[in-house]
């Protein structure tokens, strides 16, 4: 792909997120949404890999399948008040029919079964843009009509998106299946509490957006795609690996690392709202995605047994680190003694 090629979709990407995150209305919106489907499609395909086609022909079909349902869910609200605004969805089976739609966009359970296939048929740096920036616009969607949602519903898909990602993390071995499956379980943790308290969720999702950031730039100057090159890594980078443990442990949500405080508030938070027994469930499931978290930070920083081996182990790396992979890190590992600060602004 051209450098310009590039531009133009990077651009066309950052325009649909703008158009999406400042509209009104659900017709601009959608438009949004499209523009953002359309210019990261050919990103998926670059390589011509058949596993690349068949990733982006999977993403083509769910993307467009949920804006449908979501232009169908403000048809009918707009049917029934009269009102194409998004911040008026007060019909309650149009507000259902959206919270299918926008989970289906975004990979919530039980509509998650595309997004660990499409991160995998992608590239590093493409998987690094569906999980971030292209999660945007739907959850901006969501902030915007959370007083609309049906929170029994929400509760329910943050429940199954917790365990199923840690459960289903459990056995991978490809890290950018590992990673869309912690993702997975990170989008349950932010829509639970998103009826209650939708600054938390915002605050949640740019934690995330933060440590997902750094570990897919770290993982994408290293060159690791699965957990047998992680392992080799230390050879190459040991300070970038040593760091890349401590970012995953935070991605956990282990004190004192950034990644606990927003479980923290959130679990206080449910606490408020007289849910503990939610609160003990996400709780208890969400070690399940402990272990594989602790099991990356653990191949990322030991060295492999002897053994014979054909290939030669890599000395020296091709792409030094530079300065946006340090800046990340460090915000990914050591914002928790910012929390106060970060309290008096929200």
């Amino acid at each position: 792909m051209t450098p310009t090629a590039k531009l133009i979709l990077t651009l066309s990407i950052l325009l649909g997120t703008t158009i999406t995150i400042t509209s009104n209305h659900w017709t601009t919106a959608w438009a949004g949404l499209e523009i953002n489907t359309l210019s990261i499609i050919p990103m998926i395909s670059k390589s011509h890999h058949p596993r690349a086609i068949e990733a982006a022909t999977k993403y083509f079909l769910v993307q467009a399948a949920a804006s449908t349902l979501m232009l169908f869910s403000s048809t009918i609200n707009a049917w029934h008040t009269g009102q194409w605004d998004i911040a008026q969805l007060t019909y309650p089976p149009a507000c259902l029919l959206l919270t299918t739609a926008i989970a289906t966009k975004l990979g919530l359970a039980p509509f998650h079964f595309w997004f660990p296939e499409v991160l995998q048929g992608s590239s590093l740096t493409t998987a690094l843009l569906l999980s971030t920036i292209m999660k945007l616009p739907p959850t901006t969607l969501l902030l915007i009509t959370s007083h609309s949602l049906n929170p029994i519903l929400l509760t329910t898909m943050s429940i199954m998106s917790v365990t199923l990602g840690g459960w289903m993390g459990l056995n991978q071995t490809q890290t950018r299946k590992i990673m869309a499956f912690s993702s997975i379980s990170h989008l349950g943790w932010m829509m639970i509490i998103i009826t209650y308290n939708p600054k938390l969720t915002l605050l949640t999702f740019y934690t995330y957006i933060l440590m997902t950031a750094s570990i897919f730039l770290t993982m994408n100057t290293t060159n690791i795609s699965k957990l047998s090159t992680l392992m080799t890594s230390w050879t190459k980078t040991p300070m970038l690996n040593t760091t890349l443990m401590l970012t995953l442990l935070s991605l956990a949500g282990l004190p004192p690392l950034t990644g606990f405080l927003p479980k923290w508030l959130i679990i206080q938070e449910l606490i408020k709202q007289e849910m503990t027994t939610t609160t003990m469930i996400i709780s208890m499931t969400s070690l399940l995605g402990l272990f594989f978290y602790l099991r990356l930070a653990y191949c990322s920083t030991i060295t492999l047994p002897p053994n014979p081996s054909s290939k030669m182990k890599q000395w020296s790396t091709k792409n030094p680190t530079n300065t946006p992979i340090s800046v990340l890190t460090s915000l990914s590992i050591s914002l928790l003694p910012l929390s106060p600060m970060i309290f008096t602004i929200t």
